[in-house]
């Protein structure tokens, strides 16, 4: 099958930062417990030594009950601004998205202690999951703007999806509660759910003037090189031009779907004859036959309207990296 987006690309310049750093800003640290698969009270006890240490002003806004997430994210954006502050999401993939939601409009400082099983967010940009590399990265960093993701006007860090991929995360999270956040927990759940035939949804695919309709049981928009770069998707490229990638799968059999998760594990999913993938800047997506669709945005789920919006924000996060380019490990 042919590029469905064919003429759905433009490119645009990428904005740079105007936001520098002193080293002496004082971190604000949105702190999800119920993140991770080690000891919370623990990892936050570490993060006060070495920040103690380091001589660097820090307060910790901890998060017991994820519904408060927002609200305290949008509370740490106000004691930041008003003491020329960073804002730091120290959780999983949930957390870092909810933060920089808040984060992203004020155009402040935004600095991470990823602590998800995947981290492909931290990763991308060479800020590791371990407790006592992370806080050097922010003792020591410089700015990087880098570019957002859009569904609707929330945005995304790694990707947004619809139909089969929701339900993967949601398997998969619950296998986690029950087995613990180890990535061989997520296998075993993909393979599980994969084994129910899935729905095929029937889209229709609008951007720059074109329209197209495909039939497909997942439609996955991905913000993250890393992410892409291991499914081996040759689009990656188009994340450095202002632009998000689609994949999206034709109609298969559930053999065909886990013939499918293994090209993606060998990194050699583009190749594949039944994966479309294509680059744009903004995308709209009915889902025929449906009102309201289950949404899946950086590993969160919820309930949203068809149609539904991609695009990149206007505003870039102003993400605090390694100084130290030799510390860069995205394995």
């Amino acid at each position: 099958m042919s590029d469905p987006t064919a003429h759905f690309n433009t490119v645009t310049d990428t904005p740079t930062s105007s936001v520098t750093l002193s080293g002496h800003e004082p971190f604000f640290i949105v702190f999800n417990s119920g993140s991770g698969n080690d000891d919370s009270a623990r990892t936050r006890e570490q993060i006060e030594a070495l920040l103690t240490q380091a001589g660097r002003t820090h307060t910790f806004l901890a998060v017991d009950e994820p519904s408060r997430l927002p609200q305290i994210a949008e509370h740490a954006v106000k004691l930041a601004r008003e003491a020329g502050g960073v804002i730091v999401a120290a959780g999983g993939d949930g957390t870092l998205n909810a933060v920089a939601a808040a984060v992203l409009p004020s155009g402040l400082p935004f600095g991470i202690l990823p602590r998800g099983t995947f981290n492909y967010f931290g990763r991308t940009y060479g800020i590791a999951r371990e407790t006592e590399e992370a806080v050097a990265s922010l003792l020591d960093a410089r700015i990087e703007p880098v570019q957002v993701g859009l569904l609707e006007g929330r945005p995304f860090l790694v990707n947004a999806s619809l139909g089969l991929y929701p339900q993967l995360l949601e398997d998969r999270e619950a296998y986690k509660q029950k087995l613990g956040r180890r990535r061989w927990v997520a296998l075993i759940s993909a393979i599980v759910t994969l084994w129910r035939t899935p729905t095929n949804l029937s889209l229709e695919l609008n951007s720059h003037g074109e329209r197209k309709v495909l039939r497909t049981p997942t439609l996955v928009v991905g913000n993250n090189a890393l992410q892409l770069e291991q499914l081996g998707l040759p689009e990656v490229a188009h994340l450095e031009e202002n632009r998000l990638v689609a994949m999206a799968a034709q109609p298969v059999s559930t053999l065909a779907l886990y013939w499918l998760m293994v090209m993606g594990a060998l990194s050699r999913l583009g190749e594949a004859s039944n994966v479309i993938s294509f680059g744009f800047e903004s995308l709209t997506v009915r889902v025929r036959g449906r009102r309201r669709i289950k949404v899946a945005m950086d590993g969160e789920i919820f309930w949203t309207h068809s149609p539904l919006s991609f695009s990149v924000s206007p505003q870039r996060l102003q993400l605090l990296v390694p100084r130290d380019t030799s510390r860069l490990d995205r394995s």
